[in-house]
């Protein structure tokens, strides 16, 4: 099978500040129907949350935190592990049309987009490959090891959804 690696050219960014999650998904969907109908152009939402835990259809339950942890917990139709959005973080929500880019690996291309983002601010960063049978990797690292970038996404109709979670205060 042959892949074509995804570049996008140029992606419009749009600043939205502190965002409640269930209002910015609401509003991502709406985001994602516009790229799909040709009538906005592939764009990064970068964003804020207040505290809350989110996780995909292949969380384990044992990832979750108890029922009575302060910070909420929502279901998703994204990929990746329950992953904590809130202060201290920048979220971005990639809304990009694949059929004008080709299928490739955009996980991979968000990664190592990240890492030459953060490269150019002076912070070492790495992705590090899963080994087979091994826990998920997916994301961005320090040097040693630990987890600066989480990513879920979703590909629906040609069009990606959902995106990073970059922990600012790690930096």
């Amino acid at each position: 099978m042959r892949r074509t690696l995804v570049t996008v050219d140029a992606l419009k960014r749009v600043d939205l500040g502190e965002v409640p999650y269930a209002q910015a998904t609401e509003e991502m969907a709406g985001w994602v129907e516009e790229r799909r109908a040709g009538l906005a152009p592939d764009r990064l939402f970068l964003l804020t949350h207040p505290a809350v835990i989110t996780y995909g259809k292949q969380t384990p339950a044992a990832d979750l935190p108890a029922a009575d942890d302060p910070i909420p917990t929502v279901a998703v139709d994204r990929g990746g592990h329950a992953t904590y959005h809130g202060p201290g973080q920048l979220i971005g929500y990639l809304v990009v049309d694949l059929h004008e880019r080709g299928p490739g690996d955009v996980v991979r291309w968000v990664e190592n987009s990240l890492i030459t983002a953060l490269g150019g601010l002076g912070f070492a960063t790495i992705r590090r490959d899963t080994p087979k049978g091994g826990a998920s990797l997916v994301g961005v690292w320090t040097p040693r090891h630990a987890k600066l970038v989480s990513i879920g996404m979703r590909i629906r109709g040609g069009v990606t959804s959902h995106g990073f979670a970059l922990n600012i205060d790690r930096i």
